[in-house]
């Protein structure tokens, strides 16, 4: 597909500036699938220079590692800067991996002529392109809790002042053999830029710099928790960078995806550092983004089990992630539980049905995703292949509940909605039976031993559909996911202040977001939450 590869730089033209136009005439070559597959999604030219002018390392000799190259395009970036900025840089190494066939005369093409530009610059530069794969070469790093402890073993003394990588992005199997090499930073299901970020961490010298964009999933939820617990005790958070919007960074490759660009160093935990947040709702903006800056410890709690990720970008999520700081507790605190509903369709179709029958056949309600809206839960809602109904008998009771007072709140939602949180109020009066059916997509909040009072369930989904705790979830969620891990860690206030705000709605009987938002807020003295 490339042997007569004859695209040659400009006159002038910056390396970083020819590797996008190598990208860019490489993109138009492989279908979006071929892309998909193997997470190809090349860096634009302002997120590579944002991402070059993190990097603060100032030394003679520099060595480099890239260890997803594509066209090169980040290296040439990176390099740039470092030659603006650096005034006694003498010699470059890089160090840079790439598996796809295609693409390696791209990267070579690149690679020699930034080196051509650097000897223009009197500065040396040495390269190795690397065929083999990142993750199998390097997954033995994440064994070693110190970085001197890699000397004498394979790879000996491959350590790097910079690494910088836009890495793949798509999920593996369990029995892949880099999520077997990689096991260390396995939960759930892994994804393989959680890899490149977890092996990159153990690949930096002491004071080494990490240079990456990637999808924000990464900050919560279980499928992350082993990478969040290496990463974090390996590196110090430095920068991040958030795009708000999900089409804007990667438009030409049409990716819907919420990404950020993280700096870390390889040091010393300190929990005071602080940690500069910017945002830009996309490209346009990127040099004119909104800038806070944090102390580590109060995006972090290196404490949890969890280790969340907050990302608040504005003075209004400030305040939010403030004001849910002087809250001690969680729900597990009151005795209050969150499960996922035991129900998984494709396997239970035999008892579910979408029809009531006499008293010849003992029937729960069945409920799913749509039967539940902010304050609501419409049940019957009929919709194609999802029954209202699901039998009671010897083999369906491992799939069912009992009937007492419940929140059910949506496991997903879709890109497209506003709010995360969406969660409906179900009491054991609603319907005459024994046991209810709670599908797998999800999640119901109850009380294990004992009940819920009336007040209490009023409250908590006053609480979870108020726009204040949506931003709050969304702090430091970055997906469609709303998962049982992440409502386990979140932050409530006193149980007795839930059953006043509780009662507030139902005295008002009024349901409505509007008047949810007021109580809230008013309640809870946050006058600048929008309704």
């Amino acid at each position: 597909m490339t042997e007569n590869l004859n695209i040659e730089p400009l006159n002038e033209e910056l390396p970083s500036n020819y590797a996008d136009r190598l990208g860019i005439y490489y993109t138009q070559l492989v279908t979006p699938k071929q892309k998909k597959d193997n997470g190809q999604f090349f860096t634009p030219i302002p997120i590579t220079r944002l991402m070059a002018s993190y990097c603060s390392v100032s030394k003679k000799v520099i060595k480099i590692l890239d260890p997803g190259c594509g066209t090169a395009v980040l290296s040439c970036a990176l390099v740039e800067h470092l030659v603006q900025t650096k005034k006694n840089l003498e010699i470059i190494d890089l160090v840079a991996y790439e598996t796809a066939p295609d693409l390696i005369l791209f990267s070579q093409k690149t690679l020699t002529y930034l080196k051509k530009w650097l000897q223009d610059r009197d500065i040396r530069f040495q390269y190795i392109i690397h065929i083999h794969d990142f993750v199998l070469e390097n997954a033995h790093v994440l064994k070693s809790e110190n970085p001197q402890d890699l000397f004498g073993t394979k790879n000996s003394g491959e350590l790097f002042d910079i690494i910088i990588s836009n890495p793949p992005y798509f999920k593996l199997a369990r029995d892949d053999k880099k999520t077997m090499a990689a096991s260390e930073l396995v939960s759930g299901q892994p994804n393989i830029y959680s890899f490149f970020l977890g092996i990159a961490a153990k690949l930096l010298l002491d004071k080494g710099e990490l240079l990456f964009i990637t999808p924000r999933s990464f900050a919560s939820g279980n499928y992350f928790r082993a990478f969040r617990e290496l990463f974090f005790k390996t590196v110090q958070l430095n920068k991040i960078h958030l795009f708000n919007s999900r089409k804007d960074t990667f438009n030409r490759d049409s990716v819907l995806q919420e990404t950020l660009v993280i700096k870390a160093t390889r040091e010393n935990i300190d929990p005071n550092t602080k940690v500069l947040i910017s945002s830009s709702e996309g490209l346009k903006d990127i040099n004119e983004p909104t800038v806070k800056d944090f102390n580590f410890s109060n995006l972090v709690d290196l404490n949890s089990k969890e280790k969340i990720l907050h990302l608040p970008i504005n003075d209004e999520e400030e305040n939010i992630l403030n004001l849910v700081s002087t809250w001690q507790n969680v729900l597990g605190d009151y005795n209050i539980h969150i499960s996922t509903g035991p129900v998984v369709a494709f396997r239970a179709w035999g008892f579910i049905q979408n029809t009531f029958e006499n008293s010849n056949v003992l029937l729960a309600p069945l409920f799913w995703l749509h039967n539940v809206s902010k304050m609501i839960l419409e049940w019957p809602k009929q919709q194609k292949e999802k029954g209202q109904f699901i039998r009671i008998e010897q083999g369906s009771k491992s799939l069912l509940i009992p009937n007492k007072n419940y929140i059910l709140l949506r496991r997903f939602s879709t890109k497209d909605d506003k709010s995360r949180l969406i969660a409906a109020p179900y009491f054991c009066n609603y319907v005459s039976s024994d046991f209810i059916g709670v599908e797998n997509k999800l999640n119901y909040i109850y009380r294990k031993k004992g009940h819920l009072e009336r007040n209490e369930v009023v409250g908590l989904c006053t609480l979870l559909n108020s726009k204040l705790f949506d931003t709050y979830f969304q702090i430091f969620n970055g997906n469609v996911n709303v998962s049982a891990t992440e409502l386990r860690e979140m932050r409530f206030p006193l149980l007795d202040d839930i059953k006043i705000i509780g009662n507030k709605i139902i005295l008002s009987n009024d349901y409505s977001m509007s008047n949810v938002n007021n109580i809230v807020g008013e309640f809870l003295e946050f006058e600048t939450i929008e309704n």
